[in-house]
């Protein structure tokens, strides 16, 4: 599977998505179950490619520990 460089709007929606988000979904959720949330989230406000999916998919994954530190820092 390629991976394809995200565009800024779209990282900024992700982290948009991520801070609408509450604290206490974000730190309930496992990893598969808290990309997947974030991301059907993601594609109700803009409708991504197949390839922006995978791409998106895979950024998330990677920034879980991140994803979760800031929810506790909010909550």
């Amino acid at each position: 599977m390629q991976v394809y460089p995200i565009n800024s709007k779209i990282l900024r929606q992700i982290w948009s998505v991520v801070e609408q988000t509450q604290s206490s979904t974000l730190l309930r959720l496992s990893d598969p179950d808290l990309v997947s949330q974030l991301l059907t989230q993601l594609d109700r406000e803009q409708a991504l490619t197949s390839e922006e999916i995978n791409s998106v998919n895979t950024y998330l994954f990677s920034r879980t520990n991140l994803i979760r530190d800031l929810a506790i820092a909010r909550s």
